[in-house]
């Protein structure tokens, strides 16, 4: 992005940082979307300015991370400042710059969650997780896919949703992740963290492991003896659960509607969502379905 594309952006983040005691000289913008990512250098501190109307948001992202550090869950750290700051109508928070990382092995996924479903419920607002947030969102953003196949979508949204509502009986609610995948809980130097806490919410602790059983059984992402690590690491195979299917039906409508807006404004994406429609509407064979997404 050129420098005048960023200068609007750039007011916000220059206002924000002087609310909070920081110099934005020099600041380098990671990415400038919906929700902005911007690195001051010279204080190792990454700067995160959500979109307007995500106050409450932020706000929770922060009572979350101050909780996992009071817990000890290694997690991405805030900066020691009131936050978030209001600027302009966005929400900004301050975060502490990570090493260099890569993703976390299934394995550590495992250990970093079952560290965290081991704690008491933190009294803290957290809200209740939703699996279905923004699919209607996504599903009429999602221009390029056909009609038959959003009513399909649609259709299937209200089957879930109606499952979910009568979903049998698992391990009682605790603090989630909400997004739990090795893009999420990433390896430095430093060791393995979680990061992304957006989606933290009280829940079933069943759709964290979810979302790398269905990385095994529908997407092929994870291996047969990779998954089994993962079980044996974490102590229980979320796939012998009878309430499995619908958890695993709302991740897979997730990752198939997230394809299918993207399709809409990357043209990369277009094949792919087809493809994961294709599998979900059983034109491709049985599972795994060798998705190239690992979302």
């Amino acid at each position: 992005m050129t420098s005048s594309a960023a200068a609007p952006e750039r007011h916000v983040l220059e206002q924000a940082c002087s609310a909070a005691g920081f110099d934005s000289d020099g600041a380098e913008p990671l990415r400038l979307a919906e929700n902005q990512i911007w690195r001051l250098p010279h204080q190792r501190v990454i700067v995160r300015v959500a979109r307007e109307g995500q106050s409450a948001a932020a706000a929770r992202e922060v009572r979350v991370a101050r909780w996992l550090a009071q817990e000890n869950v290694p997690a991405v750290r805030l900066v020691d400042v009131e936050q978030p700051v209001e600027a302009a109508g966005r929400p900004v928070t301050f975060w502490v710059e990570l090493p260099p990382q890569e993703h976390g092995s299934v394995q550590e996924v495992a250990q970093l969650l079952a560290q965290l479903h081991s704690l008491p419920t933190p009294d803290i607002e957290l809200g209740y997780l939703d699996p279905f947030v923004r699919i209607r969102e996504r599903l009429e953003a999602a221009t390029t896919i056909r009609d038959d196949d959003r009513q399909w979508l649609h259709g299937l949204h209200r089957d879930l949703a109606a499952a979910w509502a009568e979903r049998p009986a698992g391990f009682p609610d605790r603090a989630v992740h909400g997004d739990a995948w090795p893009g999420n809980i990433v390896r430095t130097v430093d060791g393995v963290l979680m990061m992304d806490l957006e989606r933290f919410s009280v829940g079933p602790p069943e759709w964290d492991l979810v979302s790398t059983a269905v990385r095994a059984r529908t997407t092929g992402a994870v291996s047969e003896h990779e998954y089994a690590q993962f079980c044996a690491t974490y102590g229980y195979d979320v796939t012998e659960w009878e309430g499995y299917p619908v958890l695993a039906g709302a991740r897979e409508l997730r990752m198939t509607t997230y394809a299918a807006q993207h399709a809409a404004s990357n043209e990369a994406w277009i094949s792919e969502a087809q493809h994961r429609i294709d599998c979900l509407r059983g034109r491709s064979g049985p599972k795994p379905w060798s998705w190239n997404g690992i979302l």
